[in-house]
């Protein structure tokens, strides 16, 4: 039911309710005037109460025997004693009664008058003669005792008659009265008709407009693309609201005095996992990364999944922390996702690289579909896409992408049709081809011309996108850091953080069960003939393969690798190098791809699985860093110098290393 039908059907029945008081006012009022208002008839109904009165008054006087007081007519009453106590007997001033006796007594009649008390006529009642015996004259003197005066009460006594003149009505103006009355009832009646009428038609409008819903409707609002949105975007609000972990009843005043753990600090704890059975089924994560304006959203990217051939090869699902049944965005590809990245200078952007070799731009205010794409020609990748970087600022960036061709890519964010600049990476000392086939790429911090590659062959190499002084562009034929013995899987430089500067130290993992630490060659140096470069240390401590590497973003001596035995594995170095100091089973029999430490303060890391489920865990207070960090970890690269003759260090860049860039 739409706003505006529902604001008229309240408006009907507000309108419907005060006609509702309104006729029961008129009904009311009409009572209140018939009783106040004297009829015509009120002067003879006077009159006949009058008359009623008189009969019923003369009755109750000729029922009392001559006495005074009509005492006999009341129900309950004893008959009070005669005043005349004998008949001819007379009561003397001094309290004497005397006997008189009457002997000759021949009377025929005797007449005796009876006055009633507030009666207005006379009534004369005939005695018939009786016998008087011939007594003797005593003389007894009695005590006149007060007798109790008793209140008789009727409707004279109650009521005084006042005469009043009875207003004279006149035919006509009882005929006009009439008419009055008439044309109000009249009136009445037809407000009262047009007000059911207007009640039926509003119970008929308002039946309509809630009728039961046939299966065509129905099935036709739910599939409107406003219904679906409206239910996806109220649906995620409710489901963060309910995934909020927060305990909001927690008691601060209980567990102070508990004493602390003596692990706590160096314990991971798993914050959650991320999947949904649509999109994770039979795939595995190819990439992640942490959004660097949401601390709380992450990306990961998919590869197909061959049990489903109606849905798209590739996915890319952006997680929420507080959204933990289902991603916050899905996106869709035509081949295999195999790197991802968000845009750190455009939060909504999403930028994906294929096995096709398309790379592929979705935007979070747009549908599943990229909004921009690559063609599949020449001028781009026509081999998969497994790295890609950004790098620039605000006002000037690109897209950096390599494929397994040898080829790197520089793209305008805004215009994917053709890449800006493409350069291949040959060496010359290949055998049978001079291609270098690129697994990972990274840049230094800071840099946005040089950068370097890790490759199938297991050797490390330094590129350049634009000529330079001393070196031209594409690949460096002469510096070669060679000392993985299988594909190399992640390559991480140092970030430049702190006091002192370690951004040209980087790790490698490889396939081989290491991870190596790396010194890059001094660009103000470079070198003339073929120099092969070897790693300061290797860290040999994995018993499977290691698919990534990554330097934590805060605390300078510490990292974490991920494995084919789904474990993960913080290292610092400042502790130990021989051992991670935490090493976690995230799960068993499953392969663990990809890491990235969140961009806010490093506390949180994101693990991407072979069995589709993004796991985050938190390190805790290891990712907090002591200000003796940075000198402690060149004591430690010291000693790395110190043992160079195992670790295959060339003695000439002992001091740069100690000391930092």
């Amino acid at each position: 039911m739409s706003d505006k039908r529902r604001a008229e059907i309240e408006a009907k029945r507000a309108k419907l309710a005060e006609l509702r008081k309104a006729r029961a006012d008129r009904q009311r009022a009409e009572t209140e005037r018939r009783q106040t208002e004297p009829g015509p008839s009120s002067g003879a109904r006077r009159d006949v109460d009058d008359l009623v009165n008189q009969l019923v008054g003369s009755r109750s006087g000729l029922d009392t025997g001559g006495e005074l007081t009509p005492s006999s007519s009341l129900p309950n009453t004893p008959p009070r004693p005669s005043t005349n106590l004998f008949y001819g007997s007379t009561l003397s001033p001094s309290g004497r009664v005397s006997r008189q006796s009457d002997v000759g007594s021949d009377r025929d009649r005797v007449s005796m008058g009876t006055t009633m008390v507030g009666m207005m006529e006379h009534v004369d009642r005939v005695l018939t003669p009786r016998f008087i015996p011939d007594l003797i004259d005593v003389e007894q003197e009695l005590f006149e005792l007060p007798q109790r005066e008793r209140v008789i009460y009727n409707k004279e006594v109650q009521t005084t008659a006042i005469e009043t003149e009875t207003p004279q009505v006149s035919e006509d103006e009882i005929r006009q009265q009439i008419m009055r009355e008439r044309e109000l009832e009249a009136e009445r009646i037809a407000q009262d008709k047009e007000l059911e009428e207007e009640s039926v038609q509003l119970e008929k409008e308002i039946e309509q407009e809630i009728r039961e819903l046939t299966e065509e409707e129905r099935s036709h609002i739910l599939s409107a693309p406003e219904f679906l949105d409206f239910v996806e975007q109220s649906s995620k609000i409710l489901q963060r609201a309910l995934n909020d972990g927060y305990d909001y009843i927690r008691d601060y005043t209980i567990g102070t005095e508990a004493n602390g753990d003596d692990s706590e600090g160096k314990r991971v704890k798993r914050i959650c996992t991320f999947y949904d059975e649509r999109y994770g089924k039979n795939r595995s994560i190819t990439d992640i990364d942490w959004s660097p304006k949401y601390p709380e959203l992450s990306v990961a990217s998919y590869n197909k999944n061959p049990a489903a051939l109606n849905e798209p090869d590739g996915i890319v699902a952006v997680w929420n922390l507080h959204l933990l049944d289902r991603p916050e965005f899905v996106f869709h590809s035509q081949s295999d996702v195999l790197s991802v990245t968000f845009s750190p200078f455009h939060s909504n952007l999403v930028f994906g690289g294929t096995y096709s070799g398309q790379i592929l731009l979705w935007d979070t205010r747009s549908k599943h579909l990229p909004v921009l794409k690559t063609p599949l020609s020449a001028a781009g990748h026509t081999h998969p896409v497994y790295a890609m970087q950004m790098v620039g600022t605000q006002n000037a960036h690109n897209l950096i992408t390599s494929s397994t061709d040898g080829t790197v890519c520089s793209w305008l964010v805004d215009m994917l049709a053709r890449p800006q600049e493409t350069l291949e990476l040959i060496h010359a000392g290949h055998n049978k081809t001079g291609e270098v086939a690129i697994t990972t790429l990274d840049f230094p911090d800071n840099e946005t011309t040089t950068f370097w590659v890790g490759t199938e062959e297991g050797n490390i190499y330094q590129a350049n996108r634009y000529d330079r002084a001393g070196a031209k562009a594409g690949l460096n034929q002469y510096d070669i850091y060679k000392g993985h013995a299988g594909p190399v899987m992640g390559l991480h430089f140092h970030p430049l953080v702190g006091p002192v500067d370690f951004s040209d130290l980087f790790l490698t993992a490889s396939v081989d069960w290491t991870v190596k630490l790396w010194r890059a060659k001094s660009l103000a140096k470079p070198s003339t003939a073929a120099h092969a470069i070897s790693p300061i240390y290797s860290f040999d401590e994995a018993d499977d393969y290691v698919y990534d590497v990554k330097w934590h973003p805060a605390h300078p001596a510490l990292f974490g690798t991920v494995d084919g035995s789904g474990r993960f594995d913080v290292w610092n170095l400042n502790t130990d190098t021989e051992v991670p100091v935490v090493s976690t089973n995230v799960v068993s029999g499953r392969a663990i791809n990809k890491l990235q430490w969140d961009r806010k303060d490093g506390r949180r890391a994101a693990l991407g699985g072979s069995d589709g489920k993004l796991y985050v865990y938190d390190i805790g207070d290891m990712a907090l860093p002591r200000e003796s960090e940075w000198t402690d970890l060149q004591k430690t690269l010291a000693g790395f110098i110190g043992g160079a003759q195992t670790n295959g260090v060339v003695d000439g860049d002992a001091t740069r290393i100690v000391a930092g860039r």
